[in-house]
């Protein structure tokens, strides 16, 4: 086999040892030209012929693992056989690193197949000059071919994209910091005669990368243009697991596949929007966690109960009179205890977030201190439950809250049937109706978050607690619970989709809303009785 000796240019040659351990930690035996190498998602994308590609995908699918194969032959080949030079734009110096690594370790093979020349990975400095004529150096690595062609990994973003030509590949163009300019200069490539292949994860559905993949689908960008969606389950169908497996010199069985994928799934937590994102390649409409996680922690105080009822889907079919007498007992049981410890000389407000099927309705009372500090000394939460019977535990809690001022039930969809009747039975002066919108989101929702950036709330400790709270999301600089569509998730109903935090924000407002004390709540009924009698 030739070899090719650097080039002046070249400051030193990159050792094995410095790679990221995902280059490292590919197999001796590994054989890039073996058929069935690629799973069929990898082998579908490099078969896409058009001069921009764009792949929207879940995090860790191997797409960019097979782009740097098809660099490998793309740069060991003649110019008349397509042969041209090839560009990686990561939005990391380890990214770049990364993919130069595997363009290593497969050029070892291929080029030993070939008889033909391969350099060294090559640490050099890459000239970059802006529009207006200034120059950097950009610290870049290259292999080179006896092709008289070359793969180039630029460790930061070059400010002159538009002055590479040949094979372009902008990997996680969703998160390089000036994107819009970035996707715009490549285009500049194809006037010679380049091609263009953008690849990333996506990071909000306001991002231009998101923008652009809708707009190729669309056909904005003509004929010579194309996409694919590649999410992690399609990874997962076409042996993900197993390649993982392969690589770590491990096993495959079923049982460590269910627990492998239950274990990527549930690591993110309470950030379900986020996972979608990451691994159904599902734009979400926020920009991240409005409250960290250590917040969330030190507003949890212990023996704080959270109060669940769950019914099955057929209790509705039974007689009124038993649902009514179940939920009286239950009433009973669960709720007299955890209401009679509570402070009658607080004011007490509620909010109520409500749902009948899919979530969960959550009522969450809260005690203003005289400090102004918000205290929830429980919570309870249904699932399943009629509307009847949840009527009945809401106007149970209302009615023995000592001092009750206010409440704010959420009145969008079918909870507007419940909060109008709860109105009607307390007062509407005191039983505030609300729809969810961005409007109410942006008055109200930060006066929630400071809370607990004030460590100015208490609340019970409670997982599915927490998951909830850290489900607000900042969508275009407003703090917002966004729930996701069916269709969006995987198991819809294992998620949360911030139940508690919506009926805390709601009670926080009624709070905010209704100054000084008011008389305690007394049901339509008991104040008819008692204007009869002034008419006596």
């Amino acid at each position: 086999m030739a070899s090719i000796k650097p080039l002046s240019s070249t400051q030193r040659v990159v050792e094995w040892d410095e790679l990221p351990a995902r280059a490292r930690e590919i197999p001796a035996n590994f054989n890039p030209l073996s058929e069935g190498v690629l799973m069929a998602h990898q082998a579908a994308w490099l078969r896409l012929d058009a001069q921009i590609k764009l792949c929207d995908k879940g995090r860790r699918t191997g797409i960019t693992f097979a782009e740097a194969l098809d660099s490998v032959i793309t740069a060991a080949s003649r110019k008349s056989a397509g042969g041209m030079d090839t560009f990686y734009i990561g939005d990391t110096k380890e990214k770049g690193l990364e993919f130069i690594g595997y363009c290593a370790k497969f050029s070892r093979v291929i080029a030993e197949a070939q008889a033909s020349g391969v350099s060294e990975i090559e640490e050099f400095l890459f000239d970059d000059q802006d529009e207006h004529g200034n120059t950097r150096q950009i610290n870049a690595y290259r292999i080179r071919y006896a092709s008289g062609f070359k793969i180039v990994a630029l460790s930061s973003n070059p400010a002159n994209i538009r002055g590479l030509q040949g094979k372009v590949i902008i990997d996680e163009a969703a998160f390089h910091r000036d994107v819009s300019s970035v996707l715009d200069a490549a285009t500049a490539l194809l006037i010679w005669g380049g091609r263009i292949v953008i690849i990333s994860t996506h990071n909000g559905k306001a991002n231009p990368f998101n923008q652009m993949a809708t707009d190729i689908r669309e056909g904005r960008y003509g004929t010579d243009a194309a996409t694919m969606r590649i999410t992690f389950d399609d990874a997962v169908a076409n042996g993900l697991y197993e390649r993982v497996c392969f690589m770590k010199g491990e096993a495959p069985t079923a049982e460590g596949k269910k627990a492998w994928y239950t274990k990527i799934r549930t690591a993110y937590g309470p950030r379900k929007a986020q996972m979608r994102e990451e691994l159904d390649a599902i734009p979400r409409d926020g920009t991240g966690v409005c409250v960290p996680g250590v917040w969330v922690e030190e507003a949890m105080v212990p023996d704080r109960p959270v109060l669940r009822l769950v019914l099955s889907d057929d209790f509705v079919l039974q007689p009124v009179y038993r649902r009514e007498a179940y939920v009286e007992e239950w009433i009973a049981i669960n709720l007299v205890p955890a209401m009679e410890g509570l402070d009658t000389g607080l004011r007490h407000f509620l909010g109520m977030d409500y749902a009948r099927h899919r979530d969960f309705s959550s009522i969450v009372p809260m005690a203003i201190q005289q400090d102004r500090r918000r205290d929830i000394p429980f919570g309870v939460e249904m699932h399943k439950v009629p509307a009847r019977q949840q009527q009945q535990v809401l106007f149970y809690i209302i009615r023995h809250l000592p001092r009750f001022a206010a409440a704010a039930l959420d009145a969008s969809g079918n909870g507007e049937t419940l909060a109008e009747d709860t109105a009607d039975e307390f007062g509407r002066n005191r039983i505030h109706q609300v729809k969810f919108s961005r409007t109410w989101y942006g008055a109200w929702m930060p006066k929630f978050v400071q809370l607990f950036e004030d460590g100015m709330i208490d609340m019970p400790r409670d997982d599915n607690y927490e998951q909830d709270v850290r489900a607000i999301e900042l969508v275009d600089g407003i703090p917002m619970i966004v729930k996701a569509r069916t269709q969006d998730m995987k198991e819809p109903d294992l998620y949360r989709h911030g139940d508690f935090a919506s009926a805390a924000a709601l009670a926080n407002y009624a709070a905010l809303e209704v100054p000084g004390d008011m008389p305690r709540a007394r049901s339509r009924r008991s104040r008819v009785a008692a204007s009869l009698m002034r008419g006596y």
